[in-house]
This record gives C-alpha cells, sequence and structure tokens, in this order.
C-alpha cells in the first residue's frame, strides 16, 4: 500500500512540473510577438500575440458576449473569420452549427491570436462599453433571488432596449465556511431589469445558484463597492406593433420582462399584455408591488403566476400547474393575433413555445433568451 501511495504521489508530481513548464514555455518561449487585428476590414488594431482572441478584443475595448468564462461551453462569442485563425477545433464543433462552419463562424474564446488575424463582427458591439459601477442596493426579494442596484460612474450613462443584457465580472475570491473560492475573473450575462428611462443605474435580479459568478455576487458584494459591468448585449428585446402581447417566464426570467412593462409604462404603450409566471410555490413569487402597480397603470394587462407545488394549506386560488397550461387555457381565442416574449431556461422556453403554437402564435413573433 505503501508503494502505492509513494508512486501515485510520483506521478502527481510529475504532471504538476509536465504543467508548469508547459506554462513556462507558452508565456516565454512560445513569444508571438506584435500582430495585426483587424475588423471588419476598416479597423485595425496592433496587439500582443498569444491570447485567445476574447481575451485580445477586451484589451482593446471592444467586447464580445461571452457567459462561461472561456471555456467554450455558452457559444455566445462568436465571430466571423476572415484570415488568420487556422483550424477548428474540437472544442468548438459542438456550439457550431454546420451553416456556420461553411461560413468560418468560430468562437474567439477558443482561438489563440499567433499571427495577423481579420474578423467580422457585428457593428453594434462597438458600442459596447466597460464601467466600473458602485453597488448602491442589495435587496433580497426570495430565499434565492436578490435585486442587485448599479450606479454609473459620473458623468456617463448607458443606452439599452428593454430585454438585453450586460456581462458582470466576478473578481477572484477566497473560498468561505459555506461557499467555495475561485482563483480566476470571470464574466457571466444578466438580463437587465431595470427601465431603459433610468441611463444611470443598472438593476439585475440574480439567483443563487453556488456558480462562480452568483456566489461572488451574493456571498462577496456588499453595498458601496465597485463592479465591473459592460453592454449592452442582446438580440431579444421589445418590437412596437400592434398585436396582444404574452410574456412568459420563472424566476430571474422576470428580469427582461419587467424591463418591458417598465417601457410600456413610461411610454404609455396601449396593449393588451399578459404575464404567465411559473414557480413552485406563493414564496418564489416577489415584486407582487410592482405588478400590482403595473395592473392598474398600464392600459390592459394582468399577472397570472401559476405555480406547480401548491398544499391545501398554502390556501392557493390562482392558477396550478406551468406556465405552458395557463399559456393554452386563456390563449386560445387570441394567440393568433399576439406576439410572445420569453425568458427562461431553455426546457422552459420549448414548452412555452409549444404551447404558444398551440394556439396560434406566429413562430417569427416569438422572442425569447433562454439562460
Amino acid at each position: 500500500m505503501g508503494q502505492i501511495i509513494i508512486t501515485t504521489l510520483v506521478v502527481a508530481g510529475l504532471c504538476g512540473i509536465f504543467a508548469l513548464l508547459l506554462s513556462i514555455a507558452d508565456k516565454y518561449i512560445a513569444d508571438y510577438g506584435q500582430v495585426k487585428l483587424t475588423i471588419n476590414n476598416e479597423k485595425e488594431y496592433t496587439v500582443d500575440g498569444g491570447e485567445s482572441l476574447l481575451s485580445t478584443l477586451r484589451n482593446q475595448k471592444v467586447f464580445i458576449p461571452s457567459a462561461c468564462g472561456g471555456k467554450g461551453s455558452c457559444g455566445y462569442c462568436k465571430v466571423k473569420v476572415l484570415s488568420g485563425a487556422g483550424p477548428v477545433l474540437a472544442t468548438e464543433k459542438p456550439q457550431l452549427s454546420e451553416e456556420e462552419l461553411k461560413t468560418n463562424v468560430r468562437l474567439s474564446c477558443q482561438i489563440k491570436v499567433k499571427n495577423d488575424i481579420s474578423i467580422e463582427i457585428p457593428e453594434e458591439l462597438f458600442n459596447v462599453k466597460e464601467y466600473e459601477t458602485t453597488l448602491v442596493e442589495k435587496l433580497p426579494l426570495t430565499d434565492r433571488i436578490t435585486k442587485f442596484r448599479f450606479e454609473l460612474p459620473e458623468g456617463e450613462t448607458i443606452s439599452f432596449k428593454p430585454g438585453q443584457y450586460v456581462q458582470l465580472k466576478a473578481e477572484a475570491y477566497p473560498k468561505g465556511d459555506d461557499y467555495e473560492g475561485s482563483d480566476e475573473e470571470v464574466f457571466r450575462a444578466y438580463s437587465i431589469a431595470s427601465s431603459i428611462n433610468d441611463t444611470k443605474h443598472i438593476e439585475l435580479l440574480i439567483g443563487f445558484t453556488k456558480g462562480i459568478c452568483t456566489t461572488y455576487c451574493h456571498k462577496i458584494l456588499k453595498e458601496g463597492d465597485k463592479v465591473t459591468i459592460n453592454g449592452p448585449y442582446g438580440d431579444f428585446y421589445y418590437h412596437d406593433d400592434d398585436s396582444e402581447i404574452i410574456l412568459g417566464a420563472a424566476g430571474t426570467g422576470f428580469a427582461p420582462i419587467r424591463s418591458i412593462l417598465n417601457h410600456m409604462k413610461d411610454h404609455d404603450i396601449k396593449r393588451k399584455a399578459r404575464f404567465y409566471f411559473g414557480a413552485r410555490t406563493p414564496d418564489d413569487l416577489f415584486l407582487l408591488d410592482e405588478l400590482k402597480d403595473f395592473e392598474e397603470t398600464l392600459y390592459d394587462f394582468k399577472f397570472i403566476p401559476v405555480l406547480s407545488r401548491t398544499t391545501p394549506e398554502m390556501n392557493w386560488e390562482g392558477d396550478t400547474g406551468h406556465a405552458d397550461d395557463a399559456i393554452r387555457k386563456y390563449c386560445q381565442e387570441t394567440g393568433k393575433n399576439s406576439s410572445a416574449y420569453l425568458c427562461g431556461s431553455p426546457r422552459m422556453i420549448e414548452s412555452l413555445t409549444a404551447a404558444l403554437k398551440d394556439v396560434g402564435v406566429p413562430e417569427d413573433k416569438i422572442y425569447y433568451d433562454n439562460f
């Protein structure tokens, strides 16, 4: 037994030394020098080679969406590569469609900048900015969800569409009594919950999931702390037309819906709207005073919570089941004249989309953001 333990320790030690040597070699021996980065055939940057394309862009204050810390698992950081990126890696292929592979779309977090490289990105990404905000309010809404209100620096403002999101940077932090630590900086995406009229603040609804960033927000951050945020991002946002509106969400998926409802209130938009919110118990409902205010001030709005885990002791008199059940129940007559805005997990989006199609909502009128 002792020999086995010694052998295991020796092998582990050799692996550690080998990994360290590779790291040193990559940093000091594989010196790629300065290379040229060209964006959209017109903007040129001289950059240090050796980092990922995502990091290189960020160093030039060009921000690409990313929600997985550069691990290649979220699929957000796609760019079109014109030249200089080398072959597609196996780590990229699960996130790229056949059409994207044919048109040279790549994951910027997986591309290492080794030589001159030319890419294309949407022009609107040049409007994305980074802000060093201050956390001015941290308000628990349920036992899991907290509202965070960030104030932008003096003289700076942010402009976004209702429904879009920002990325928040979690700094490295040590292990605590009831949570694991993190030795890396990571960015995570969160939908904006505030009104577009408040250009000095950003509000986020963040649920605690024991992830790196949710732990940072819930366990580490305190009012007065500085927090780096960049944005806005996203093609999920309110579209102005005459159709009735079906809103669907659960948990923190309420965030972009709240921004949309604030937009409708601020601009006195006269459209019929119904919000189907899925939850387990009455304790999972929050911001009910705000929702009541929306019901009283908007043209024709109703909040319809749907609970999946009720007991007789709860005395719940509202709808039960899931949000898709309520959509099938209430939208049979109006679906074909409606548009829909959904935010939640991929599984929830799938079930809500199926219900919306069942009641006749046109597929091109179903807008969603999954996380």
